[in-house]
């Protein structure tokens, strides 16, 4: 639009550009807000009634559910910003190739962007993490909230949320494949009977295998792990579903304690002797 007339600035062309340009900028985001929420909510369900016909584990879909939902926002908020700068009659080309430095920096960002969407890439087609897992990656130690195209987000047994760059996820420990090892040590004092402890231990063992379906193998005592300043220590193994080591070594050591108190067996703790020298 022309704001010269006559040779004299147009006031009345600038306003009504102002405000047509306001309000289509505004009914733009409008319908922003209104499809953003309804796509995520087609993601979701489509994916969910998708993983149960084709029989996809739970994890494998909340992956699939987020990282489809990261890359919907990344590309609503992209067109979003090219339909704006459309109505503002803005080339973006001609910006970018003017500003040189500016260019040679995101070059050097797009860089670390490209990492992190192959590194996530290959993630999820090699399946090394899933949502709810429990793994370390990237120095991080926690589980698995969500995969996005440039980060992984891990939260920590403290609460701790982090977000890691997929670039820096170098080698992946998964500790969710498969059953894991609930493993118990416990002393007993140096003057009990060890074939005696050991087989009021094994009782313990038998109740927790055939009442507690956590475990998947065992538990069994192994014997003797090794001989203490003030101990012997007996090793307990057995393995448990995912994430059930932790409730179920806690649970074998207080039924344990409780089996060795009855029995009068002795489970050693620090004393202290006082020597009182008398004076003649």
């Amino acid at each position: 639009m022309d704001f010269m007339k006559d040779g004299e600035f147009n006031m009345g062309g600038l306003l009504e550009a102002v405000i047509t340009g306001g309000l289509k900028i505004g009914l733009v985001l409008i319908v922003f807000l209104i499809i953003s929420p309804i796509g995520k909510k087609v993601i979701t369900s489509s994916i969910q009634k998708a993983g149960k016909k084709q029989k996809i584990s739970e994890g494998r879909s909340k992956t699939l559910e987020k990282l489809s939902i990261n890359v919907y926002s990344y590309v609503l908020g992209f067109i979003l910003i090219a339909t704006i700068f459309g109505l503002l009659n803005i080339d973006l080309a001609p910006l970018i190739a003017g500003a040189g430095i500016i260019g040679l920096a995101i070059g050097f960002g797009a860089q670390g962007l490209v990492s992190d969407i192959v590194t996530g890439f290959f993630l999820l087609i090699e399946k090394q993490i899933e949502v709810d897992e429990y793994v370390t990656a990237g120095g991080m130690n926690g589980v698995v909230e969500e995969i996005g195209l440039r980060t992984t987000q891990i939260r920590s047994f403290d609460g701790t949320l982090n977000f890691v760059p997929n670039r820096h996820i170098n080698t992946v420990s998964n500790h969710s494949r498969g059953n894991m090892r609930a493993l118990v040590d416990i002393g007993i004092a140096y003057g009990e009977n060890i074939d005696e402890a050991m087989k009021v231990l094994q009782q313990v063992c038998d109740e927790f295998a055939q009442n507690d379906d956590r475990f998947k193998d065992g538990p069994n005592v192994l014997g003797v792990q090794t001989l203490g300043s003030s101990d012997v220590v007996l090793r307990v193994l057995g393995h448990t579903e995912n994430m059930q080591q932790w409730a179920v070594e806690r649970d074998l050591r207080k039924r344990m304690k409780e089996a060795l108190d009855a029995a009068g067996i002795e489970i050693p703790f620090p004393h202290q002797v006082y020597i009182e020298k008398k004076e003649s």
